[in-house]
Order: C-alpha cells, then structure tokens, then sequence
C-alpha cells in the first residue's frame, strides 16, 4: 500500500507522463545517444509543453556545438529559454569547451563568467583566453595548477608552455612537480612532465621503466652508479617502490647508496619513507619522521604527511607530538573538524583544559563524528534535539509546484537516476533551511530516500533529524533483526552509509542492494541461510538483501569479538585487514578508527558509527555514548584471533 501511495503522489508531483510519452520520452533519449537527430525532432515534437520539454530542446541542440558555425543566437535563446535547470549550465559549459579548442575567445570571454560550475579543462581554456588577452595576472593564478600529481587535460598544456616561456615555471618547479608524480606513482604523468626539462638533464625513460618493473634488480644493477639528479630520483623512485614490500627493505637497503645523495635528498627519501610507514602502521614511522626532520635541510612536510604523521603519533600515544604535528599544518588544515578535535584532546592531555574546551564548544555543535566526541568530552548527552522543525503542507505544496522538482520527479519515476539527481541538486542549491526541509519531505513521500537526507542533511540552523535519519523498510527489517540478534540503531547506521536506501543501487564495484552486497558473500550468505538456489537478480530485493546482509553483518560481527567499531571496518574492507590494523597494545576506538590506513573505510566507519548514534534517538533506543559504542580495540597479541573459517567469501 505504501509503495502504491509513493508512485501516485510521484506522478501527480511529476505532471504525470502518460505510457506513451513514458516511451516517447525513451526513444528520444535513446536516439540522441545513438546521434539520431531525425528520430530526436520527431519524438521532440510530441513532448512539446511537457513538464520534461527542456531536454528535448537540449537534445536537438547539443550535436550543434560541434559544428563551428553553429549559430551563437540559438544557444543563447536555450540559455535564456531554459536558465532554471541544469541543462542550461551544462550546455554552457559544453558550448565553452568548443569555444577554446577553436580559440573564438571574445565570445568564451563573454559567456565564462556567468557559468555556475566549472572544471579543469574550463579552467585552463578561460587561462588561455586571458593569456590572449595579455592578462599579466593569469600567469600568477595559472602557476598553482601545476604543481599536480595527475594528468591534466590538454587544454592545460599551452598555459603550462607559456609560463616556462615567461619564466613563471623553473626547473626547480619541474623537478617538483615530477616528484610528486613519482610520489603518486603517476609514471606516464611523469614521462609527461620530463618533457619540461632540458635534454641532457631529463629521466632516463629506459631506466624509469626498469625501476617501476623490479626496482630490487635495478637498484642492484644501477644503485652504484648515481652521478646525475635524474640518476639519483629514479633510485630513490625504486627504493619507494620497495615500500610495497614494507618500508623496512627500502630503509636496509639505504645506507647502501646513502653517500650519493646530499643531505636534501636524504631528508627528502627519509619524509616519504616515514609518510609511506606511517599509512601502513609500522611502529617506526616516527623515528624515521624524526631522522628526515633533524636532517641539515630539512623538507617542509605536505599537510596529508603531517596527518599521518599526528595519526602515528596518536597510536603511539605522544601528546606533545600530536599538538606539534596539527599546529605545524596550514591554517586552512588545522581549521578541518578532525585537526580542531585531536587538538583538544592533546591539550587536555597536557593539563590545557580550558584551551581545549574553547576548541570543544563550538565543534560540539557540528552534527557529526567529531562533534559528537567533542560533546561527550564537555561531558553533555549526546543526540539529535529533541525539537525538529517539521515543514508545513503549504511549504510542501510550494515545492512540489517548482518546475525543477516536477522535473526531478519524472526523471525518477522513468529511473534516470542521474539526470534526476542532478535536476534534484541545482533546484535546491539556494534554498533556505524551511524550503530544504519541504524538498526533503516531498522526497520521503515519493520513496526517493537518497534524495531526503541529501537534502535534509544540508540545514544549517532548522534541523529535521527523522529525515537526516531516514528508518524505511523497518517492520521488515525487525523481524530479520531479531533472529540475528543485532543492533537496529548500528544496522541503520550501516545501510544509510552503505546504500542511502536506494534498494537498487549498484556500485561500480559489483556491490549490490540496500547493504551493497558482492555477488560472491551474497552467494556464500544465501548457502548459509538455506536458499538453495541463488539467483543473483535477487539480491537488490528489500528482504532478500536484508536478510542476506544483516547474515554477513553478524558473521563479521562475531569475527570481531562482537565489537561494532571493528565490524564495520570488516565489514568495507573485510575480516582480516580490520584485525590486521589493531596496534601492539589495547588501543582507544577513536585512535583506531582514525588510523585506519584506507581513506574510504576510515571515512565510512566513523560516519557508520556516528550514524548509529542519531539512530538510536530518533528510534527510541537507549542512548549509550559513542565512546562506548567505540569501546577498546584489544591489542593483536591480547586476543587470539578467530577463525574466520573456510567458507567466508
């Protein structure tokens, strides 16, 4: 019954399409991929007046870009015509790209400005057209691009050759940005980037490529005879490809080729060896922090390398040190809710209470994983607020009539999701926290539970926590919870972070469902719960991906020593990477979930955990403190590890 409300009220929202505009609206589509223009202005016709007509018009439109004569009249009537949506952003953005690669800059000139996103490649062309113009002040905003580890698109390039030209890039430059390449492991970039240097003082390619393949074999073979700067940063490219077989190999093999290098460039090898430690949890990370700092010319650290520097130092357990490594960073990183909390704790490990609540007070307002600590640390209950604001049906209603929303609404009752979600994000961008809180509710009554907490999520002053903190799907979900005796709270924590509710979701990885199960563990599951033949189809089914995830959540769970922080590390990056990343010695949940190696779990845990909490309020669970819920994670040599058994995917 309720998914039947949801699909009337969306269609009533969406000015509803009939079965045969549903089709039209298709085929259109579908012929403009294809690059059908005759079927696209046939289809186009029969949607005219229709709440989705401005894609019909962008349809026909778009393969006119390509076209340098393309009239410039008939774009900007489409982007006058159509400025309230987010074709018209996107045709912009588009028509400018050919704009710079046939270098027309007057008129890039006249429409860059007024585009409401931009990337790179934009970037670069809008560089470009103001080096045409003899814009001195290109040159200073172009030099920062450079310093890159990454591919840049093309339209980069005769910016990047006109400040060598100009002498705003040097060699020194060069050679920096080339390292950071190597750093990233960015070969190819590299090869690019070398081609900036002088011929006599450029990487040996043949070499590069020998120390990417088997960097042991070429530092035995090459490693003695080091006598240029391009000799010396391919030895110490292959001494950091060894850090994938631990950075102790790479620091044993050191001494032999130390006497090469000047005190620069061991200062240099010894920061990257540290920072490479230090992400992989090796207990040395600091010391070799330490010899690069007391090194004669010392390297100014990057604020990633001081944050695994203070996350070391947090395993290790050195105050002094954490507060030194945070107040070391840039002004902007140290303004970043995780630098702000672990300052306070270090200060309040130095006895500097109150320094530290004056850090603590304003962070405990922020709705997340640190604010959360950080209320807990001034000793005050922890939760959502009691009072939400709740938006009025006229606030609804108002909405609902936008035509950006009515688009939006369409788009998901066809599932284009994307071209929904993004008709969805540029009709809210401006909105103020009642309007956001009215879109969030309209996007609950339509199913479209991504959308609500995407949208609820953004209030800054009227918060509507039930809508932040969606619980669809529940009756079926206490059952299933029930026989597998988990936390409803941390489940929910879990899916939201996992799936935002979107039953079918797929990620790029194979992961599917509520609970974004792999194919392989929803097999394994299915075998486990006595469904005998599996039908991989199922699997984005409410209860089948239910029952299957919360079975796999369990087994985990029972794995970690019934310890949800541990869990849910397990449960993104499997069993025995989350036991892998305990420490020597018990070790406060916090700590180990933020040194957690992987960006991505790391991330995921904390806002699972964090997740759980609001949960438990808006369910109506017993409050218990997110530190608790964090516990200690137990030493590696305190508790034998269990099994993990023959059968777990």
């Amino acid at each position: 019954m309720k998914k039947l409300f949801a699909g009337l009220w969306l269609a009533v929202c969406a000015g509803t399409l009939t079965a045969g505009q549903d089709d039209d609206f298709l085929a259109m589509r579908q012929a403009f991929q294809a690059g059908n223009s005759v079927r696209v202005a046939t289809y186009a016709q029969r949607l005219k007046g229709h709440v989705l007509e401005p894609y019909a018009a962008y349809y026909q439109l778009r393969p006119q870009l390509e076209n340098p004569l393309v009239d410039p009249g008939a774009i900007k009537t489409f982007l006058e015509r159509y400025k309230d949506t987010p074709l018209s952003d996107r045709l912009k953005a588009e028509w400018l790209k050919t704009l710079g690669k046939t270098q027309q800059w007057a008129l890039f000139a006249e429409e860059y400005p007024g585009l409401t996103s931009t990337d790179m490649e934009l970037t670069c062309y809008s560089l470009q057209q103001r080096l045409a113009a003899y814009d001195a002040s290109a040159h200073t905003q172009g030099r920062p691009l450079w310093f890159n580890p990454r591919d840049l698109p093309e339209s980069c390039t005769p910016v990047f050759e006109a400040l060598v030209d100009n002498g705003v890039l040097t060699i020194d430059d060069v050679w920096a940005r080339l390292r950071l390449a190597l750093e990233a492991g960015n070969v190819s970039v590299a090869k690019r980037i070398n081609l900036y240097l002088p011929e006599d003082q450029g990487l040996n390619e043949r070499k590069l490529a020998a120390a990417t393949d088997n960097p042991l074999r070429y530092l035995e073979t090459h490693g003695k005879n080091l006598k240029t700067r391009a000799d010396r940063e391919v030895a110490i490219f292959a001494l950091l490809r060894l850090t994938r077989s631990g950075p102790d190999q790479a620091y044993a093999y050191w001494p032999r080729i130390r006497e090469q290098f000047d005190e620069a460039e061991h200062a240099y090898f010894m920061a990257q060896l540290a920072d490479q430690a230090a992400r992989r949890l090796n207990p040395r990370a600091l010391s070799w922090f330490m010899e690069s700092a007391s090194s004669s010319t010392p390297v100014a650290l990057s604020d990633a390398q001081l944050g695994w520097k203070t996350r070391a130092a947090l395993r290790a357990g050195d105050w002094d040190l954490v507060l030194d490594t945070i107040e070391a960073m840039s002004t902007q990183e140290q303004q970043a809710g995780v630098w702000r909390y672990w300052k306070a704790r270090a200060l309040k490990a130095k006895g500097r209470t109150p320094e530290a609540n004056e850090i603590l007070a304003p962070l405990s307002n922020e709705h997340n994983f640190y604010g959360q600590l950080a209320e807990e640390d001034l000793g005050l209950t922890i939760g959502a607020p009691a009072e939400s604001y709740k938006a009025t049906r006229q606030e609804m209603a108002a909405v609902e009539r936008l035509p950006g929303i009515r688009r939006a609404l369409a788009l998901y009752r066809l599932n284009l999701r994307t071209e929904a979600a993004r008709e969805w994000t540029w009709v809210i961008r401006n909105f103020d926290d009642r309007r956001l809180l009215a879109a969030a509710e309209v996007a609950s009554r339509n199913g479209i539970y991504d959308r609500a907490i995407y949208t609820a999520d953004r209030t800054v002053e009227y918060h509507d926590f039930s809508l932040r903190f969606l619980a669809p799907h529940r009756d079926t979900l206490r059952n299933i919870l029930k026989q597998q005796e988990l936390d409803e709270a941390w489940v929910y924590g879990l899916i939201r972070q996992e799936s935002r509710f979107v039953s079918d979701a797929r990620s790029s990885a194979g992961a599917m469902g509520l609970m974004q199960l792999m194919p392989a563990t929803a097999k394994w599951a299915s075998k486990k719960v006595g469904i005998r033949k599996f039908q991989a189809a199922r699997v984005t089914e409410v209860n089948t991906n239910l029952m299957l995830g919360t079975y796999y959540l369990k087994h985990v769970l029972t794995l970690s020593g019934d310890q949800p922080l541990l869990a849910s590390a397990a449960y993104n990056a499997g069993p025995s990477r989350a036991w892998q990343w305990r420490d020597e010695k018990p070790l406060e949940g916090a700590i180990y979930a933020e040194t957690i190696p992987f960006s991505e779990t790391r991330d995921y845990v904390k806002k699972v955990m964090s997740n759980s909490m609001y949960y438990a309020r808006t369910l109506g669970h017993q409050i218990t403190a997110l530190k608790n819920r964090l516990g200690i994670v137990a030493s590696r040599s305190g508790v034998e590890k269990l099994a993990e058994g023959e059968n777990t995917p």
